[in-house]
């Protein structure tokens, strides 16, 4: 692993038992990191201590008018309500960003060769249906199986948010219970059909979203199954059966190799 001296970059991360990434919006900037071959360490931190972690360093490194981006405030200039990751820590200028497509534009300018389309019309279109349809059969078959990827104590955090997120006194193991679990899928499968075609509009021309090379598109879609991999495998699997979902992840294969 890299050095903090030998490294552009910190990636803050988060933390689990398995020591690697797990996160789906935190694999989109580290597969965006390992195609640009960008040299960068990271920092996992646990659940409970992602917001002090980024307080301080938000502290340390002085105004955010100056430095980059305050991980408290929304592109608008208004205080955000939690802390989350990706952040990155870029030390050639001395910046703090969080949020994805913030950290993407910045990397994108900042390290332009090999160039990464960050939007296309294509792709806000898959993004959008995918944080529809694939967001509701992970909320019920991800996350609550993400928990014992945990350590006790981000298990205890997870467990406590997530069930007040979920109302009503529900637990996490309840989303897999009485058959919901199959039903979500069941629901979902038109839209995942949906999906695969619009990721195989351009599978002439290579197996990425726009053709012959990656975007951020395709690292959106990686991210997300290589997260859901860490988690559990069925489920892996079970987005894969529906075509066009593996081909972009062979696709990205070469820049999950590193996964810490």
């Amino acid at each position: 692993m890299a050095t903090q001296v030998d490294s552009d970059i910190i990636l803050y991360d988060l933390a689990c038992i398995k020591n690697v990434c797990f996160s789906t919006a935190v694999w989109r900037i580290r597969l965006m990191l390992n195609y640009k071959k960008i040299p960068y360490r990271t920092a996992f931190l646990e659940f409970p201590d992602i917001e002090p972690t980024l307080k301080k360093l938000n502290h340390l490194i002085g105004s955010p008018t100056t430095r980059g981006v305050d991980p408290g405030t929304t592109p608008s200039g208004q205080k955000n309500t939690y802390y989350s990751v990706p952040v990155i820590q870029h030390f050639p200028s001395n910046t703090l960003l969080m949020d994805s497509s913030r950290i993407a534009h910045f990397l994108e300018t900042t390290y332009p060769d090999p160039a990464v389309a960050l939007v296309s019309p294509l792709g806000v279109q898959i993004e959008n249906h995918s944080r529809l349809v694939i967001g509701s059969v992970f909320r019920t078959s991800v996350m609550p199986r993400e928990i014992h990827v945990l350590s006790p104590r981000s298990q205890e955090y997870f467990r406590r948010t997530r069930e007040a997120r979920l109302g009503d006194g529900q637990r996490l193991e309840g989303l897999l219970a009485d058959g919901k679990e199959d039903r979500s899928w069941e629901a979902a499968r038109e839209g995942m059909q949906v999906i695969g075609e619009l990721l195989r509009t351009n599978a002439v021309a290579g197996p990425f979203v726009l053709g012959a090379k990656p975007s951020c598109t395709d690292f959106f879609v990686a991210g997300s199954l290589e997260a859901a991999r860490v988690v559990d495998e069925g489920v892996f699997d079970r987005v894969c059966g529906f075509p066009g979902f593996r081909g972009v992840y062979n696709g990205c294969a070469p820049w999950m190799e590193r996964k810490d």
